[in-house]
């Protein structure tokens, strides 16, 4: 591709917003799993006792469990949220900024 080409696509006020926009939406997902992992090391180091306790008596089982399990499947759920926009918004507005500087 040209160099003429490349230019006119970063000054693209849409590919501004794509930009924007995709960097946005992957700092927040990850900032979110990122302190919810933090925050769960954290009472796991210093409060052991919180996550320690039996979902009932006795049990096997602690709450610690549950709530990492938890933890897994929102990381899931959030890496299934980008890709859902990644493959749907992401794409469109990246097909309209090719046709548009093609």
């Amino acid at each position: 591709m040209s160099t003429d080409i490349y230019r006119r696509v970063e000054n693209d006020p849409k590919f501004k917003e794509l930009v924007a926009r995709r960097s946005r939406l992957a700092i927040t997902l990850s900032a979110i799993v990122l302190v919810s992992y933090y925050a769960f090391m954290a009472v796991v180091a210093f409060a052991p006792d919180v996550f320690g306790k039996p979902l009932w008596e006795g049990s096997a089982l602690t709450i610690g469990g549950p709530i990492g399990a938890l933890l897994i499947i929102v990381s899931w759920l959030l890496t299934g949220l980008y890709v859902s926009r990644a493959n749907g918004e992401f794409d469109r507005m990246t097909q309209e900024i090719v046709e548009r500087n093609a």
